[in-house]
């Protein structure tokens, strides 16, 4: 897995602007990038919908750069796209994938009441690892692991991510995630979430962590037995957008 040899403008920001009212924010995972959210993104745009997927810090090009990056540089970058789409459109949704699910966790939690709805893919929410405790002190001994990216089903599929896991990122992660779990229970707008039942990078546990805990009582999750972590690339692709379109429909009818 490598960000060299991405097809032109896919590790770039991207931007449409449709006609029907309705906006989409789509976030990509930590080591991750855009890559894994345009054939998404494309499938909403051929629908009329405007979509923003942004370019998340630290992410796209170097996997040194994650060992620079604070976590709040994260949230504050999908926000602004987020108050962008909320300005020319009467419907806003966010869309995550892994991290990009704690991202859309977080900016759920502090904008709930002005979003229709979430769409959670393989949601990150914690790191049930032990030595997790001691990254803090990890980080400072070595600058990176192997990286977990690219678990996908379908084979000769990447998500033009890192090929290194950086261990101050991940200390920024692990900060980033206790700080969206503490206000699941503020989050109350509609959420719908897909679950891979064969994921290698998550245990199950996110899952069940972010639909026990979320505030709403509109939630619904639906399991995918065809692909692995990185869904929106993989086998049940299509499973995941045409039911985030149903979803979207129904919550603004």
């Amino acid at each position: 897995m490598s960000t060299e040899g991405a097809p032109a403008g896919w590790l770039e920001d991207y931007s449409f602007d449709g006609a029907n009212g309705i906006g989409i924010l789509l976030l990509h995972g930590f080591t991750g990038s855009p890559a894994s959210m345009r054939p998404w993104a494309h499938y909403l745009t051929e629908r009329g919908f405007s979509v923003r997927v942004p370019r998340i810090p630290g992410h796209g090009r170097r996997w040194q750069d994650l060992n620079k990056t604070k976590w709040q540089s994260w949230p504050e970058r999908a926000e602004r796209d987020l108050m962008d789409l909320l300005a020319r459109n009467r419907n806003v949704f966010v869309f995550g994938l892994s991290m990009g699910g704690a991202n859309t966790l977080y900016l759920a939690a502090k904008h709930s009441s002005k979003l229709s709805g979430i769409v959670l893919v393989n949601p990150m929410i914690h790191i049930p690892d032990p030595t997790i405790k001691f990254i803090e002190i990890i980080k400072y001994i070595t600058p990176k692991r192997p990286s977990v990216g690219d678990d996908i089903k379908k084979p000769g599929v990447t998500e033009w991510g890192y090929d290194a896991l950086p261990m101050k990122g991940v200390a920024q992660l692990h900060r980033f995630l206790k700080a969206t779990r503490a206000n699941l229970k503020r989050i109350n707008c509609p959420v719908l979430l897909f679950h891979s039942t064969e994921d290698h990078v998550l245990p199950v546990s996110n899952t069940e962590i972010v639909m026990s805990e979320l505030g709403t009582i509109d939630k619904r999750r639906i399991e995918l037995t065809n692909s692995y972590h990185v869904a929106t690339l993989d086998y049940d692709d299509q499973t995941i957008f045409e039911n985030a379109r149903l979803f979207i429909e129904e919550k603004t009818k």
